[in-house]
């Protein structure tokens, strides 16, 4: 079984919260989507993981990879 993605998604009507992939409930809670990417980067590098931060509106705006990724792709934006 592979390592469980951590995602940065919309909560309540203020809010952001980080949620780990396959959880109905949210690790953590936030009011900048800032703090919660900081706070789910922290988690994806301990894990390995990946970090997929979403908009407001639900769909994926970014994703960053911190595991052995075996076929990395050619990211120009870092």
């Amino acid at each position: 079984m592979g390592k469980k993605n951590f995602h940065v998604v919309p909560h309540d009507d203020k809010g952001w919260a980080v949620r780990k992939e396959g959880s109905k409930k949210v690790s953590s809670t936030h009011t900048t989507q800032d703090d919660a990417i900081q706070q789910g980067k922290e988690w994806a590098q301990k894990d390995q993981a990946e970090l997929v931060i979403h908009r407001k509106d639900g769909r994926i705006r970014d994703k960053d990879s911190y595991g052995n990724d075996p076929c990395p792709p050619k990211d120009t934006k870092h």
